[in-house]
């Protein structure tokens, strides 16, 4: 797994230096089973020396009279230990005090909530700018909240979570979380009940879980403008950041949502598609099985189907978009209502 998501996740980094050529070095932070932190890297050309790893809460502020670790940059890992599994740490790495870069967790663990990750990280397409650290999180629902994940949220000091679900969904199941403001924006899935009512039944076909996953998809398009202008709108208010936004699994109107933004502040397609199907790796699907129990054959590769996210889903919604907007730039204003200047006010509140 630790590989895949290295291979997901490794980003090429260009940094800022002195003179001369800048070397591209690839960075990767992952999480140990006991809550370590391990920091990968790559540099082209090879660089010898010695790395110095800063750690902080906070991802904008950083001492760095007083390194916490010191590795060989040939050894190409070091490991941060700690015991607090409460408080979100960040690392500004330094090479040979000359190339830094700022690195977090993509995914940050919860015992309560699926899918949370943090939407840093991310080079635009013209390799001057990456998406801030802590600043906008993405997650599934936040129905069942337990005390040591709310410590968790306290900690990344969310001030606004933007609830996607439907209104019936988020009466059933009522967010479990007050140190922030809920702004509920529900997108209604149209066909949603239909199809469970279906797989109850056992009257589901093969292929009927990919079609109504495009055809929600396409909703999202065509029917869904409003509530995607809405909520892509209370990006553009620093007094709102960090912000979570969040569906039922936090990978279908989170992740239309999630496209959108990273879109609009100029993230290339490649890294989008990156992030939307990383759903599939923090969505524990074992702790939903019970939901399939006793389903047909068919019935369960439906379900598997509705829990997982596919890059055909999103490249549909592109390719559309293309043809009938000619740009996603021209869909953003003329669908979201999101001009020129507030892509420009996104950048400044998003990038570094």
């Amino acid at each position: 797994m630790i590989e895949k998501i290295l291979t997901l996740f490794t980003s090429v980094i260009i940094f800022c230096g002195c003179s001369g050529k800048t070397p591209e070095i690839s960075m990767v932070c992952l999480c140990d089973d006991i809550g370590n932190y391990i920091i990968k890297w790559e540099t082209n050309p090879h660089m010898d020396g010695t790395l110095k790893m800063y750690v902080s809460d906070d991802p904008m502020n950083f001492n760095k009279s007083t390194p916490a670790l010191y590795a060989n940059l040939n050894h190409n890992v070091a490991t941060f230990v700690t015991n607090d599994n409460i408080t979100r740490k960040y690392f500004l790495a330094s090479f040979n005090d000359k190339y830094y870069k700022i690195i977090g967790l993509r995914a940050i663990e919860m015992d309560s909530i699926q899918n949370f990750r943090d939407m840093g990280g991310y080079r635009t397409a013209n390799q001057k700018h990456t998406t801030q650290w802590g600043k906008v999180f993405r997650s599934g629902q936040l129905s069942t909240i337990i005390p040591t994940d709310s410590l968790r949220l306290d900690k990344l000091g969310i001030k606004t979570i933007i609830d996607l679900r439907s209104r019936e969904e988020a009466t059933s199941f009522p967010i479990c979380y007050s140190n922030a403001n809920i702004v509920h924006i529900p997108v209604e899935v149209n066909r949603s009940e239909r199809i469970l009512e279906r797989l109850k039944a056992g009257q589901i076909r093969k292929g009927d879980g990919v079609l109504f996953m495009q055809d929600m998809y396409l909703q999202f398009l065509t029917e869904d403008n409003k509530e995607f202008s809405e909520a892509i709108h209370y990006f553009l208010d620093p007094d709102n950041y960090p912000v979570l936004f969040s569906c039922a699994l936090g990978k279908d109107r989170a992740g239309f949502l999630g496209a959108m933004i990273l879109a609009a502040i100029g993230v290339p397609e490649e890294t989008i598609l990156r992030d939307y199907t990383a759903s599939n790796l923090y969505i524990d699907i074992p702790r939903l099985a019970y939901m399939a129990k006793g389903l047909n054959t068919d019935a369960q590769e439906t379900f598997t189907t509705l829990l997982s996210t596919d890059e055909s889903y999103m490249e549909l919604l592109f390719q559309k978009i293309k043809k009938d907007y000619g740009s996603v730039d021209k869909y953003l204003t003329k669908c979201l209502n999101l001009t020129e200047n507030e892509q420009d006010r996104l950048k400044e509140l998003m990038l570094y």
